[in-house]
């Protein structure tokens, strides 16, 4: 009879999140975790080791990030099955996880089964996502994108600045200013700055 364990390679720069992962999972029969490490230049060596059924990413790690990290993995390994295990789920770190190549992207405060029923239809070559994330991504591709310029005014925003300021920091004038901002409260759909710089934050379109 074939073997149908499914074999993981654990990516996070948290022991403590590692080994509680690897005790949980590895009481299913069909998992066995065969490696795990700290960071994403390991993650790429580990692959090409252990060549495992499924990868479980961080997205933040020290080095390179869990998405540079996925896009380079694809990018020699097509065959690369990954699940985004992340702390957040704002919707453009999400949407840069499945375009980097990740299958799936769940959120670590998920419920074990959950987790489970993700690793397994990743496993099979599956997207996997929460109901509420992939409704909530559906509608965001239905609305009007944030250009470069308009994501460039939204930081300062966030930052508290006046539009006389943001127009003094690009060279651009006030009422420039103003016109990008207005676009940007309606694409937001929100009423006024600090709804758009909570969205903002909400969505990732900013770091904090």
């Amino acid at each position: 009879m074939a073997d149908t364990t499914l074999t993981l390679l654990l990516v996070d720069d948290h022991f403590v999140v590692r080994s509680g992962l690897a005790a949980s999972l590895e009481l299913e029969d069909d998992l066995r975790v065969t490696g795990e490490v700290d960071r994403g230049e390991l993650a790429l060596e580990a692959y090409a080791k252990l060549k495992p059924t499924v990868v479980l990413m961080d997205l933040q790690l020290p080095g390179i990030s869990g998405i540079e990290t996925t896009m380079r993995l694809m990018a020699d390994y097509a065959e690369a099955r990954v699940l985004m295990f992340s702390t957040f789920a704002r919707d453009e770190e999400v949407q840069a996880a499945l375009r980097a190549g990740a299958l799936g992207y769940l959120q670590k405060s998920s419920s074990r089964d959950d987790l489970l029923a993700a690793i397994r239809s990743v496993a099979q070559g599956k997207k996997w996502l929460p109901a509420d994330l992939e409704a909530r991504l559906r509608e965001r591709t239905a609305e009007p994108e944030i250009t470069p310029r308009e994501r460039e005014i939204l930081t300062l925003v966030t930052q508290g600045n006046a539009n006389k300021e943001i127009a003094a920091t690009l060279g651009i004038g006030e009422d420039t200013v103003k016109q990008h901002v207005s676009r940007i409260l309606l694409k937001l759909k929100v009423n006024d700055r600090a709804q758009a710089t909570a969205e903002a934050i909400r969505r990732g379109l900013v770091r904090v």
